[in-house]
């Protein structure tokens, strides 16, 4: 634990430096988030974005349809045909997005059939996993999210209640080192996100197993252009690894940090590890 503190206090110090030098200043991109339109469910490693209405669900009944143009830590601005409207996120009970419904390509529904079946189930914060025998514990009103799951390696997905914090387990086999296999995930990330910056990165141990922590972030190349933040923790099991993603705007992800530090390494396997596929992919 002591050494993730001291990641997190080497990714402020980068936060930091950053904003005195001008080259990336965080007030001056939230400031500029704010004018984005905001989609989010399936941003991890894809395309771009269509550019349809999301419908907001408030907890009293009331449904919204519209644009989300701004967020903070506390409001989201909706830009409605009626105008803009600003809408607490403490009276939001859920947000759908286009992506998730029916405007899909018939090839990606196709493939989404053809994937395996994962028996999982999430009671209160304890996830468990029985197909690739793990369990991990979430926040609270967090739930499985199966658009997430986009290819046989991705094990689990996840996401908090609003539909702005998100998780993945990938297990993959790679029979190189752990270094290797950071470097090929940050390629790939470095070539699907632009402003692409590895933050940092230290060694852990969950699970009682070899892990790796890193830090990184990037924005989507198409549709948005989203600044997104991201940790992943790599953890090895001989020729086995599992990695998990856990990522949010990056506006939010430093008050979000601490507790996607405490997600990842609450991994806990539940029997023997068995890659769901021999195929590497970021």
């Amino acid at each position: 634990m002591a050494e993730i503190g001291l990641n997190a206090s080497r990714v402020l110090k980068l936060r930091k430096r950053r904003s005195s030098d001008g080259t990336r200043r965080l007030s001056a991109a939230q400031e500029g988030f704010m004018r984005r339109p905001f989609t989010m469910c399936l941003l991890f490693l894809t395309a771009a974005l269509p550019a349809l209405a999301e419908e907001i669900v408030l907890k009293d009944g009331t449904k919204l349809v519209g644009h989300m143009t701004g967020i903070t830590s506390d409001k989201i601005e909706v830009e409605t045909s009626y105008g803009k409207v600003q809408l607490n996120r403490g009276d939001i009970l859920t947000i759908n997005f286009p992506e998730n419904g029916s405007g899909k390509a018939p090839d990606a529904t196709a493939a989404k059939q053809a994937l395996p079946k994962i028996d999982e189930i999430l009671t209160g914060t304890q996830y468990l996993n029985r197909t690739a025998k793990f369990s991990l514990t979430l926040p609270p009103e967090w739930a499985i999210d199966l658009n997430l799951r986009n290819s046989p390696s991705t094990l689990a997905g996840l996401s908090s209640k609003d539909k702005m914090r998100f998780a993945m387990v990938v297990q993959e086999d790679y029979p190189g080192s752990m270094d290797s296999y950071r470097e090929l995930t940050m390629l790939g990330a470095r070539r699907t996100l632009s402003n692409f910056e590895e933050l940092a990165h230290s060694n852990a141990t969950v699970d009682g197993k070899p892990a790796l922590l890193v830090f990184y972030r990037g924005a989507t190349q198409k549709g948005n252009n989203l600044p997104i933040e991201f940790l992943s923790a790599f953890i090895q099991s001989g020729n086995t690894y599992t990695k998990i993603t856990v990522w949010c705007i990056e506006p939010l992800f430093h008050d979000m940090q601490p507790v996607f530090e405490k997600m990842v390494t609450s991994y806990r396997t539940t029997g023997r590890i068995s890659a769901a596929t021999d195929t590497t992919k970021p």
